[in-house]
């Protein structure tokens, strides 16, 4: 049986126990009974599950015939084992449980035919019918992911569903069905189906069926609603700003950095932002979620073959702190920025940096205070929320020490970590900044010390990985294999950046595996994973006939700040190229799609994930088709549809 690349990939938490259920839970991995089609339905208390039998990220991962199925023992996982073993079909690649509200198809693992499944939204005239699966909307109980759930048994006052993640109860001998939900029928024929947790709602059903009578309609976004549209405000006179009392830490190194609460230094550009429609608003969400899903699955793979692992240029001796990172860590990724060329011609995605810090002051806080400071009440800020999920984000991370938060010396990076330091002393966390290397210190058991003596356990760090692995290529460049921290007969008079980084005792954020998805070689990965995928590019490792007809950016494997890349069009005409330090690196090549320019600028758009799902955007511009480190970012202001003109 062929394997078609669809999975879903959602942050393994505990699901509380429901409120009417004292019961303690069953351990993790307990079979607590029999779906129709003798489907197995097991315990995902992670709470309890064993170390021995489930040492890493990897002896998660459920398989049915050599297809993934998701992690153990996620809701989705059953929902599409239950799926695969009673109709032969899966569902696509999603991220979330709730978005599965939103697919049109099944996919027949036997003859790969696409089948019809049609979405009623709770209170519709069709109600659910046994098999079909029932959904969850986002928040309370199912808080970041929503739920799913497959239905067994329809009644006129109640419906028996099947589901694995809520409560992790054994069910009784002869019982097919996880539990029932109070159900109703009004006099107009609606079916409503209640919730038994006050604080979460059900979104409504999804069937395999061609008749979409009583079902949501799901109209295709009109193009011209993806396009972004430039604005300009009339500037204050006198400027507005923030009076110094009332600037935080990372207010005034902005300020201090950027010479006012500008975006852009060109006074001419100041008071310009950008538009975009709540539909292409919603889309950009949606494919970030996506796309963050996808990467990680491309991650796995790499991870999981070693010539693939070879083409990312990683020293061997790293390969396997990445796979134990990898394994034990999937979960402690806190942020990471995704690249889009977004208008009518499309929704692209250029590349993941899941190990940048920056960017996250300008989109989370600058903007909105930009919009502010200029009486700009346009359309809503798009970044509004992302301290506050920074913040749930630290809390759940559990760090019960000191994090020191390491940052080099360049005045941008100052900004950024304190941002960062803030979102992560409202979560509880106590912080210690540490500007570049040169306070750092030997303690008398061989560990790390800060200026004051302090062991670094814990360090989030705006320093790329790739600068400490440049480092020890560096240092080791006449040996046969580059040694780690641990590996030398004699330490360095003065602790490295890679002494830290790469030390096993040193708790990294972001961790080490986020180099696999930053490495540009990822991307013909999720090409030949995901053939054809509306918001990918066509890459390679090598250059093809398709792409030299096309036109194709060439980048170097290993690149930051858009460093080294050419932009090649028809007849190998070199549109445009940047110089930088990557040039020695292996090139892959993608798909030539430019971005829109407006105003003689062009426009991307980043979006920054927090936990796996999207957190916030901002525009990024520049007269050059390649943004880079020194381009400016543009206000983004989220419009009604029907005011985007």
């Amino acid at each position: 049986m062929v394997f078609l690349p669809a999975v879903t990939i959602i942050a393994m938490t505990m699901s509380k126990l429901p409120e009417h259920n004292a019961q303690q839970p069953a351990a993790f991995n307990t079979l607590l009974g029999h779906a129709p089609g003798n489907v197995p339905v097991y315990s995902s208390d992670y709470a309890s599950a064993s170390e021995d039998s489930f040492p890493d990220r990897k002896s998660y991962r459920s398989y049915v015939d050599g297809i993934f199925m998701g992690y153990k023992w996620q809701c989705v996982e059953f929902a599409r084992r239950w799926l695969y073993l009673n109709t032969g079909c899966i569902f696509d690649n999603i991220p979330m449980a709730y978005d599965i509200f939103h697919l049109r198809s099944l996919r027949s693992l036997r003859d790969h035919t696409m089948l019809p499944l049609r979405s009623f939204r709770n209170g519709a005239k069709r109600p659910p019918e046994p098999g079909c699966m029932l959904i969850w909307e986002e928040g309370g109980e199912f808080e970041d992911t929503g739920h799913v759930a497959i239905v067994t048994e329809v009644f006129p006052d109640r419906i028996r569903i099947a589901e694995q993640n809520v409560g992790h109860q054994i069910w009784a001998d002869g019982q097919h069905y996880s539990r029932e939900l109070p159900a109703s029928v009004a006099a107009d024929g609606s079916y409503w189906i209640d919730c038994t947790y006050h604080d979460a709602a059900i979104l409504g059903w999804v069937i395999q069926t061609d008749d979409d009578t009583h079902a949501e309609i799901f109209s295709d976004i009109n193009p011209a609603m993806l396009n972004l549209q430039v604005a300009k405000l009339a500037p204050q006179q006198p400027a507005r700003s923030i009076p110094d009392t009332a600037m935080h830490a990372e207010d005034k190194a902005f300020v201090a950095f950027m010479g006012g609460y500008v975006l852009s230094r060109d006074p001419a550009l100041q008071h310009d932002y950008c538009r975009i429609s709540e539909s292409a608003f919603k889309e950009i969400r949606h494919a970030s979620n996506e796309m963050h899903a996808m990467f990680m699955q491309a991650t796995d793979h790499v991870l999981d073959n070693d010539a693939i692992l070879e083409r990312f240029g990683f020293p061997r001796v790293l390969w396997p702190r990445l796979r134990t990172s990898w394994n034990n860590r999937r979960n402690h990724m806190i942020t990471g920025r995704l690249d889009f060329s977004v208008s009518e011609r499309g929704l692209k995605v250029y590349e993941y940096n899941a190990d940048s810090a920056s960017c996250y002051m300008e989109c989370g806080r600058a903007q909105g205070t930009w919009a502010g400071l200029n009486d700009c009440t346009d359309g809503r800020d798009p970044g509004s929320h992302l301290h506050e999920m920074l913040v749930h984000a630290w809390k759940k991370s559990a760090i019960g020490d000191v994090l020191h938060i390491m940052l080099d010396k360049d005045p941008e990076e100052t900004y950024h970590a304190l941002f960062m330091k803030a979102a992560i002393e409202e979560a509880g966390i106590p912080c210690k900044v540490i500007r570049g290397l040169s306070e750092l210190g030997w303690g008398p058991d061989g560990s790390v010390v800060d200026r004051d003596g302090l062991p670094i356990r814990r360090a989030w760090k705006t320093w790329a990985w790739e600068t400490a692995l440049d480092q020890l290529r560096d240092e080791c460049a006449e040996d046969d294999e580059p040694l780690l921290p641990e590996q030398l007969i004699e330490r360095h008079p003065k602790p490295r950046l890679v002494d830290v980084l790469l030390r096993r005792e040193v708790k990294v954020f972001e961790p080490l595996w986020t180099l696999v998805p930053s490495n540009k070689a990822i991307l013909p990965i999720l090409w030949e994973l995901f053939p054809g995928h509306p918001n990918l590019l066509d890459a390679q490792f090598a250059l093809t006939d398709d792409l030299r007809r096309k036109g194709y950016v060439a980048k170097p494997i290993v690149g930051r700040c858009g460093a080294n890349i050419s932009i090649v069009g028809h007849g190998d005409e070199v549109l445009d190229e940047t110089g930088g330090r990557f040039d020695k690196r292996e090139t892959m090549y993608q798909e030539f799609f430019g971005l829109p320019q407006l105003e003689g600028r062009h426009m991307q758009i980043s979006t920054f994930m927090v936990e796996g799902r999207y957190a916030g955007a901002c525009v990024r511009a520049d007269a050059s088709p390649i943004i880079v480190g020194s381009s400016d970012i543009v206000p983004l202001r989220i419009v009604p549809d029907d005011e985007l003109k």
